[in-house]
């Protein structure tokens, strides 16, 4: 299983298309509030068009109940990988054929210090991009690393 974890997502488009980016795979997605928008907003049913009736999304009060659930799960500590601009130089690759979370930040600050903290740096994942880039779109690096994080467990069916 693959977990998806927005953190304190801002942008609904951004999370519309990751909903219907994890109907589409059978990703499970974890929503962590405060929201920088209303579930029901406008902007967020077009772009996961009518896709909601088949992602399997949660939505957290905090960041804590999110991990005491992932962990429940079987995804402790060691299987959450944040994804980040910070840290290493040259891009990283991980392991990650096995239950694993990945870990999105908000679209106008990414992982707060304190959060990306929380994990093993070794577990950090920069995705590598042209030099002076700043990052990629949410929803578009999302799609990349889950993508890899499939094709590394044999694009298997989720459940």
């Amino acid at each position: 299983m693959i977990h998806v974890v927005l953190f304190e997502p801002e942008i609904p488009a951004n999370t519309g298309n990751i909903i219907r980016l994890c109907a589409n795979t059978g990703a499970q997605l974890h929503l962590v509030k405060p929201l920088g928008f209303e579930l029901d907003d406008k902007k967020l049913r077009r772009a996961g068009l009518d896709y909601h009736e088949w992602a399997h999304m949660k939505v957290w009060e905090n960041f804590a109940e999110c991990l005491t659930h992932l962990k429940a799960q079987g995804i402790d500590q060691d299987a959450i990988y944040p994804l980040t601009t910070k840290g290493y130089e040259t891009p990283h690759t991980s392991n990650l054929n096995r239950s694993v979370a990945l870990l999105m930040g908000p679209e106008t600050r990414g992982l707060p210090e304190d959060v990306r903290m929380m994990f093993p740096k070794a577990h950090w994942i920069r995705l590598p991009m042209a030099p002076n880039s700043r990052s990629l779109n949410l929803s578009n690096a999302t799609a990349i690393i889950l993508y890899e994080a499939w094709r590394q467990q044999g694009f298997k069916e989720m459940k």
